[in-house]
Formats: C-alpha cells, structure tokens, sequence
C-alpha cells in the first residue's frame, strides 16, 4: 500500500504543479494585486522548487497533516470527514443496488442460458456498462423529476433524495457484477460436484446456491469490491448532478480554482481508502473458501514445524 500512496501522490502533485494556471488568481480574483498575490505565494510555500514542495507535503502527509484548504484556510482533512460520510452513503446504498440486481440477474442468466431472459440481460448489461454517469442522471431527472414530478432532483434532505442518484451509480457496476455472476456460474454449473449433487436428488435451489454460488461467489466478491471503490472515488459527476454536498463534489470544486492541497488530499483519502476496500476482500476470500483457509493454515504449520527443526539442530 505504501507504494500505491506514494505513487499517487507523485502522479497528482505532478499534475496539478505542471498544470497551467496560478491558484493566487484563482483563489484572491483579479482585482488583487501582485503584493497580495506574491504574499499568497509565500505563505502557502507556492515559491519553492517543485521536489521540495513534494518532500514537505508527503513527509506532512504521513502524520496526518494534508495541509490547508487555500479557499477555506480549514484544515482539509477536516472539509474531507466532514463530506466524506456523504459520499460513502451514497456508495453503499449504490453497491447494495448493484448487489441485489447484479447477482440475481446474473444468477437467473447462468440458470437459464440462452433463454429470452439470458438475451435482454445481456443486452442491458451492455447497454448499462456503455452509458455514462452523467448522462444516465440528467435523463432521470427529466424523467422523474421533471416529467412526472416524483422524484426531487438534488439534495439530501430525506430519503427521497437518495433514490435517483443510487440507481445512477449503480447502473454500471450492477451491469459488471452480472456479468461476472453469469460466467462463474456457468463455470461451477459444469463441474463435476454439482452433477453428484443433482444425482443425489438434491432440491435445484439448494444446487444452485449452496453448491454453485457458494464456489463461484470468489470473482463476484473481487467485481464487487472493486466497483465499491470505484464509486467512493467515481461519485463526483454523480454528485454533481444532483447537487450531493459529498468528497467528490469538493474535489471538483478544488479543481476549479486549483486549490492543490484540497485536490491533493482529497484523492489521497480516497486511494486510502480503495486500498484497504481491496485488503478486506482479500480477508473475505478465506471465509468464502474453506480451501484458502485449510492453504494457509499448511503452510503456517509448515513453517512452524521447520522451525523446530532448526531449533532443535
């Protein structure tokens, strides 16, 4: 993980440092003047060379420190936990969406191969994972907002509120994580154990999640937890469509005035957090699969046994 965040840093740092624009006009406005801008400069650091400008904000990142918003003059870890509970609200009600559609329609697909609804589930799926966010939201809002007056188009007053800019972020991963249900089942559909299973006389549905999902649940679990990042740190045109006051939304304000440390420590979080989204999958693949679990309990044993045996000699 230490790698990853370093890297990102670099690649972000980089790109807002090489970036053309100067972030005193941005942030003071063209009515200031060069004493204001040049004092602006000096008290952010903005004077100094490019490597040391880097080594100060990584070696104040690693405490904690991601610096201070220019707009705000707030500490930006502060502005990140104050919006970041927003934005992971909005990706768990998305996942848990994407969730609930993805796998049954993938489940339904791999069970009926072929059939009318294989098709239009296919279709949709690809249909689904080729449209855009910000698009699919703007027609939601013409829709239910708009046409029919159902719907509110933004904000988080009620629950409500939440509903469109949920079907819109989940559309795609619900789309991916079908797919990836529908090729693991076909997959364990095919082994041998579940024929045994059906000649058994076992009841289809107990076949179907016990036996096949239960085996095929470890890429569908990866899909998931990889999309679930995807939307912590792929919200921001949601929720700027629909005006959510979310980590994303105040990235792309930070972007607009190129307010580095707010940009800079905004995607830094959320990179955090996407890594340790991947560390808990990987912790979940050994209470899905007894196999893992019995792998890594051998070659404990195994190394504890080695080392008695150096121990003794």
């Amino acid at each position: 993980m230490i790698p990853v965040m370093l890297g990102v840093v670099l690649l972000v740092f980089s790109m807002l440092y090489f970036s053309p624009g100067d972030p005193a006009v941005y942030i003071l406005g063209d009515m200031a003047t060069e004493e204001d801008k040049a004092l602006f400069r000096e008290e952010n650091g903005l004077n100094e060379p490019f490597f040391v400008q880097y080594m100060l904000y990584v070696k104040n990142a690693v405490s904690g420190d991601f610096g201070t918003s220019y707009s705000t003059k707030q500490p930006v870890f502060s502005e990140i936990m104050s919006r970041f509970p927003t934005t992971l609200k909005l990706a768990s009600l998305s996942t848990l969406l994407a969730v609930i559609f993805g796998v049954g329609l993938g489940v339904l697909s791999a069970v009926k191969q072929y059939s009318w609804l294989d098709n239009v589930t296919r279709i949709l799926s690809m249909l689904a994972v080729s449209m855009p966010n910000f698009w699919l939201g703007l027609l939601l809002i013409l829709l239910f907002s708009v046409q029919l007056g159902w719907l509110p188009s933004s904000g988080i007053n009620s629950w409500q509120h939440w509903i469109l800019p949920a079907i819109t972020l989940s559309t795609g991963p619900a789309a991916a994580i079908s797919r990836m249900t529908r090729s693991s089942m076909l997959e364990a559909i095919r082994q041998d154990y579940v024929r045994t299973a059906r000649a058994k006389g076992q009841k289809k549905r107990k076949v179907i999640w016990k036996h096949c999902f239960r085996n095929a649940a470890i890429p569908i679990v990866t899909t998931v937890g990889v999309n679930f990042g995807k939307m912590l740190g792929g919200s921001a045109l949601t929720e700027t469509v629909f005006a959510i006051p979310g980590l994303g939304n105040l990235i792309i304000d930070g972007i607009k005035v190129k307010n580095a440390p707010l940009v800079q420590g905004g995607i830094l979080f959320t990179a955090l957090a996407m890594a340790i989204i991947n560390l808990i999958v990987d912790v979940l693949y050994t209470y899905i699969d007894p196999r893992i679990r019995t792998q890594f309990s051998a070659q404990s044993a195994k190394k504890q046994s080695l080392k008695k045996v150096s121990s003794n000699a």
